[in-house]
């Protein structure tokens, strides 16, 4: 997920700097182009056709753009809930990137078999866990579930890869 780790370190530097970047990451034309993309994404994840892993990578990072600018009226300009919400992100993405998905060629059989079952099952179907993501910022009062969420979604985009790469 290079591109939302990208985004998220982005966030992280434009919200601790009080520039002219942060001012254009906070307009709705932002949010709605973030969303329009989102929303292809997860059309694009529904059909199982197009199952490739850049659909994670551009939901997550559109929907973090969304989120900050759909929330940001929520919390004072210098609440933590925004450099943290995305350094954590960057943290959870990274290490899922280097220690799961970096490793997957160590995979053995059994686990494998395994991750496929996972991979198969409704319960961790990608259109699910991104339509909870969808649903989670729009209920503002439960402001952790977003990122329980994400957390969900990165951990679903880790078993992908390592099912897509190793045979699935």
């Amino acid at each position: 997920m290079p591109i939302f780790i990208g985004v998220n370190l982005a966030l992280c530097f434009f919200i601790q700097t009080t520039n002219f970047s942060q001012s254009i990451l906070e307009t709705r034309l932002v949010m709605y182009v973030a969303l329009g993309i989102a929303a292809v994404c997860f059309v694009a994840i529904l059909y199982q056709k197009w199952r490739h892993l850049i659909w994670y990578d551009l939901f997550s990072s559109a929907l973090v753009l969304v989120w900050f600018v759909y929330w940001k009226h929520l919390f004072r300009d210098d609440s933590p809930i925004f450099f943290i919400f995305p350094l954590y992100f960057f943290m959870f993405a990274a290490f899922a990137s280097l220690f799961f998905i970096g490793s997957r060629h160590r995979i053995d059989t059994v686990s494998l078999s395994i991750m496929k079952d996972l991979d198969k099952k409704n319960i961790m179907q990608p259109a699910l866990i991104m339509l909870c993501v969808f649903l989670s910022l729009a209920l503002e009062e439960y402001f952790m579930l977003y990122p329980t969420m994400m957390t969900l979604l990165i951990i679903r985009f880790s078993l992908a890869s390592c099912v897509a790469v190793r045979g699935g």
